[in-house]
């Protein structure tokens, strides 16, 4: 008894805690302490279940950040596939793929790629331009001169932007580095006399265009002059160029044809839909002068059938004109708006959104004015060739160098340059 009350006056001396029900073996069998009666009771023990934790007791799982982005990270440097029973499968990248993607996400900060091998640096122009590294404002545009610089025509050779001028407007930086261009194509893009792409144009950067086209563009006379001023006086500029395209340009008239004889190298050359007084004497001035022939068929270099964007770049400026048509769709909200207004009759001010292409106007084939060398027939329509016309041109060859002669002696007499010329001379 005396340690019985000596057990229960601990046990009250402690029922501050709640320790539970206390198991006492005495002579041989297991006795419970109540602490609440202060006794010893003889029980048969029940089984529960061992618990670590108490009920209330609750775990909070914390990951670092920085931990979980190196372990996003990690996850690229692996390839997950399945096999054919389903199973996940991952295997390591190669150090190649591993260093290529680095670059690639730091490709402006290169230096140079001069000297750098070609089939290296176009896998790293691919990867690059997978991530839409070009796409971006200042960035893309360092790293694309970079790879121009070093590239030249691998990068691009041929450029077509025809029905583009929103294109033109927001990467004209980036369409200015292209260098050793071969093909051009602006057709329909009513650029002027005045934009600074046409500048562009008449830079040594471009000399080694062949095909240019420039149809539907609003181009005059004073915009044929300045294109040509670095041909006829420096003998630089579009020296090499082949292929011209000037259809439908109203505003340019007899004065403006006269500024093409600089072209000597041109053998295709479409003046359909100008502002020509006389027609004759444009025909038989640009055969006596530079060669050319006047075609009744239409010819196939101006069906705009093989002109398309080739090389490296090709899926970059697939990439500009995508965000530049995402750019001009016209938002959720004021496409609501203007359904409530037509609603309820009330005029529509919201203003639409400009469209990137533009209405490219026919030409009859009456007012058909294209022009083709005879020498380089086989490649060029029309496939029939005319032995009479042949011979007439001999029989003019002969006649036109005595005229040669007098028309550049004439010429030097009287050759003056304007302002614009001496302005335009002066920047080379």
């Amino acid at each position: 008894q005396s340690w019985s009350r000596g057990m229960s006056y601990c046990l009250h001396s402690e029922s501050h805690l709640d320790t539970g029900p206390i198991y006492v073996r005495e002579n041989g069998k297991l006795h419970v302490v109540n602490p609440g009666a202060g006794g010893v009771q003889n029980v048969t023990p029940k089984t529960r279940p061992f618990s670590l934790f108490s009920r209330s007791f609750s775990v909070e799982l914390c990951m670092n950040r920085e931990d979980d982005r190196a372990r996003r990270q990690r996850t690229d440097h692996f390839i997950f596939t399945y096999t054919k029973e389903g199973n996940l499968r991952y295997s390591a990248k190669s150090l190649f793929s591993l260093v290529l993607g680095y670059i690639s996400d730091n490709v402006d900060h290169i230096d140079s790629l001069i000297g750098f091998p070609e089939q290296i640096a176009e896998k790293l122009f691919s990867a690059a331009e997978a991530r839409q590294k070009f796409t971006e404002p200042v960035t893309g545009l360092r790293a694309l001169q970079k790879f121009t610089e070093a590239y030249g025509s691998l990068v691009l050779c041929s450029l077509c932007l025809r029905n583009r001028y929103l294109v033109i407007s927001e990467k004209l930086e980036e369409i200015k580095s292209f260098r050793e261009l071969t093909c051009l194509d602006l057709s329909c893009c009513k650029l002027g006399d005045e934009h600074e792409l046409l500048e562009h144009l008449t830079k040594e950067a471009l000399s080694s265009v062949k095909r240019l086209l420039l149809k539907d563009n609003s181009l005059s006379d004073a915009g044929l002059r300045r294109m040509t001023a670095p041909v006829r006086v420096l003998k630089k500029g579009l020296e090499n160029l082949l292929v011209l395209d000037l259809s439908c340009n109203p505003k340019i008239t007899d004065v403006g044809i006269g500024y093409l004889l600089s072209f000597k190298k041109l053998s295709c050359l479409d003046i359909s839909g100008t502002g020509l007084k006389d027609v004759d004497a444009v025909i038989k001035r640009l055969q006596m002068q530079i060669g050319l022939v006047h075609s009744k068929v239409p010819l196939k270099e101006f069906d705009h059938s093989n002109c398309k964007t080739e090389g490296w770049a090709e899926q970059t400026v697939l990439q500009w004109e995508q965000a530049v048509m995402e750019a001009t769709k016209p938002q959720d909200n004021l496409r609501s708006r203007a359904a409530a207004l037509r609603f309820y009759g009330k005029t529509h001010r919201i203003e639409e959104v400009v469209k990137c292409t533009l209405v490219e106007p026919e030409t009859k084939a009456s007012g058909n004015l294209q022009f083709y060398k005879e020498k380089v027939q086989n490649c060029h329509l029309p496939l029939k060739k005319e032995v009479a016309g042949s011979r007439e041109l001999k029989n003019n060859k002969k006649r036109a160098l005595a005229e040669q002669e007098r028309e550049r002696t004439s010429k030097q007499k009287h050759l003056c340059l304007t302002v614009e010329d001496w302005d335009l001379l002066n920047t080379y």
